[in-house]
């Protein structure tokens, strides 16, 4: 059994917002729709330090579904649109399940990584990204997939192929030789919001 996870250099990620843009090229989202964030930890606004000079602080925090080991999207989800792959680990939502009742969105203690794409609209009359990327459907639930269409054949996801920093590591948690676990091993890990017990599969390198 695989169980698919990632991890997230905070040192290495510059803020650059590649990864956001690919995501949302990879997957034709529509309009302010985004599946990867980037956020800025420091001052009030993008791109400000906190403290005073001549001691500021201003990192990035890379931000996007968990696929947690223990969902708690999964748990209130009343037409069982989101599933769990119990040999891959990853959670995603089936868009002719999903009603648009937004438990899941109250539910994740990650606020943010899901969107209710109301009516899909688009700046461009072209369709962009990759060719098997799932169409998009107004009145659903959507988030990351973790690129699912892409691992499928042998690939990674489209966040990790274009960071500029090589700040992202994927693989197999469960493969001590897989480069998601080599880049773990030995290093002060982190989770968001650790407290809420959802065991996420995304993890950040301090």
């Amino acid at each position: 059994m695989t169980r698919y996870g990632m991890a997230i250099d905070l040192n290495r990620c510059f803020g650059c917002q590649t990864c956001a843009v690919a995501c949302k090229m990879a997957n034709n989202l529509p309009n302010d729709v985004l599946f990867n964030q980037v956020k800025t930890v420091g001052g009030d606004s993008v791109d400000t330090a906190a403290g005073e000079y001549p001691n500021c602080t201003l990192s990035y925090l890379p931000f996007q579904c968990q696929h947690c080991e223990n969902p708690a999207c999964l748990e209130v989800c009343p037409t069982g649109a989101t599933t769990k792959d119990e040999e891959t680990g990853i959670v995603s939502v089936d868009s002719e399940l999903c009603i648009g009742c937004e438990s899941c969105i109250k539910a994740c203690p990650y606020e943010g990584v899901r969107t209710l794409i109301k009516s899909p609209e688009y700046y461009l009359d072209v369709v962009v990204g990759e060719y098997d990327a799932p169409p998009h459907k107004g009145g659903t639930v959507e988030k990351c997939t973790f690129c699912k269409n892409l691992i499928d054949r042998g690939d990674v996801p489209a966040c990790m192929q274009l960071c500029p920093g090589r700040a992202r590591y994927w693989g197999d948690l469960d493969d001590p030789e897989s480069d998601v676990s080599k880049a773990i091993e030995g290093r002060e890990t982190m989770f968001l919001n650790e407290e809420a017990g959802t065991k996420p599969s995304v993890y950040y390198l301090q």
